[in-house]
């Protein structure tokens, strides 16, 4: 589908970048690498030259371009380069970044100069460069490698610079998105859980990647958004959620160490598969009768029942009577609720403990993620009357 189309991809001397690279090569696409590492790294694989032998023997056309994105220069030169070359581009991939994952008076102000420069500028600055010869292609597409803008403070409160950094980039999706409509696609890839990159290597530390997926899942993502129409815009996309609307069933193949819990990504708030929920109401009979399994055993819902009433405590019934151990493996993470008004007080879903549980009061063990909300918005959200708060247009 992209044989002949040319990719201009930042930051693709290595990791996701070079696995969406990769991926389009197949095709017979062309790629330019426009990243900086022209000389071998001391600490991280690859450069712009092993990149270009990797994508050419996977069938692609490769121009290797030394690019430091926070060099606007370098950038028009490269884009320059790639119009001569291979006669326009097609598609744009922001796939650059830089991260620091601390806090506001650890963060040294050149650190939060390069996430701003990279992230931010580097995003919109190739974008504009890029722009009048997407405008031209017959199906052009701008993607940043950015995340939904989840305003949870958690993800703020202990890497504010990174947070606004990436953010930076998502705002793009959203200006430029409406800005192009009609002419250009402009859309977010995001990642569910930790993908495995000599970033994740150097953040994590030994042993990480067993809680992390494989780049592959992210190539095959922007892969179908790439060769949707360019109508198909605007949209914040996580990789897991598009491949199974796509008809992917095995995520296992994905997986460094299949079966291992994996670990979510930054700024997603773990949603809870509320299908379950949705299809009758409870009461404090119902929740304990229709948690005996065929051995008759019950599970904790039983006494929750004897707990609170009222919507908020019969939403809570209703999660704990859709948990599964399958929620539990999969999602690894303890949520606190601080909620007012009716039924308000602190409540918790555990789904990192062996067979999970829900209820009042606070969690067994430590909470990942604490949330303040009024309860009638609680009850909204579990129940699928409101809107969830990483719903996307899927265009």
């Amino acid at each position: 589908k992209l044989a002949g189309c040319t990719l201009f991809i930042t930051g693709a001397s290595r990791g996701i970048g070079k696995a969406i690279a990769l991926k389009a090569a197949k095709d017979g696409a062309n790629i330019v690498i426009a990243a900086k590492t022209a000389e071998p790294h001391p600490t991280l694989p690859g450069t712009i030259y092993t990149a270009a032998e990797e994508i050419e023997a996977a069938g692609g056309k490769a121009l290797p371009c030394i690019v430091n994105v926070r060099e606007e220069q370098q950038i028009i030169n490269a884009v320059e380069k790639a119009v001569k070359t291979f006669g326009g581009i097609d598609i744009l991939v922001n796939n650059a970044s830089a991260i620091s994952l601390t806090g506001t008076l650890e963060t040294a102000t050149k650190k939060v100069n390069l996430m701003m420069d990279v992230n931010v500028r580097g995003t919109y600055l190739t974008s504009k460069a890029c722009l009048p010869h997407l405008r031209k292609s017959k199906n052009p597409h701008i993607l940043n490698l950015s995340p939904p803008m989840n305003l949870n403070p958690v993800w703020f409160k202990n890497h504010c610079a990174y947070t606004i950094s990436k953010y930076g980039m998502s705002m793009c999706v959203l200006g430029m998105a409406e800005e192009f409509r009609g002419e250009v696609a402009v859309n977010a890839l995001w990642p569910k859980t930790a993908i495995h990159t000599a970033a994740m290597d150097m953040l994590g530390g030994a042993g990480i990647e067993k809680q992390c997926r494989k780049t592959d899942i992210l190539a095959d993502a922007a892969y179908c958004i790439l060769t949707k129409p360019k109508t198909f815009t605007g949209n914040f996309i996580i990789d897991e959620v598009l491949l199974r609307e796509e008809g992917v069933k095995d995520f296992d193949v994905y997986a460094i160490a299949p079966g291992h819990p994996l670990l979510p990504d930054f700024f997603l708030d773990v949603e809870i598969d509320t299908t379950a929920m949705k299809q009758e109401r409870y009461d404090k009979k119902s929740s304990v009768s229709q948690q005996e399994g065929a051995d008759g055993a019950k599970v904790k819902a039983e006494s929750a029942a004897a707990g609170p009433s009222g919507p908020v405590a019969e939403t809570f019934r209703a999660i704990q009577g859709a948990m599964t151990e399958e929620y539990v493996r999969s999602t690894q993470g303890v949520f606190q609720f601080e909620l007012s008004g009716e039924g308000g007080g602190t409540w918790y879903i555990d789904l990192k403990s062996k067979g999970g549980s829900a209820g009042f009061g606070k969690p067994p063990v430590a909470a990942d993620v604490v949330m303040s909300m009024s309860s009638a918005d609680f009850v909204k959200m579990f129940t699928g009357e409101g809107q969830r708060p990483l719903s996307r247009d899927t265009g």
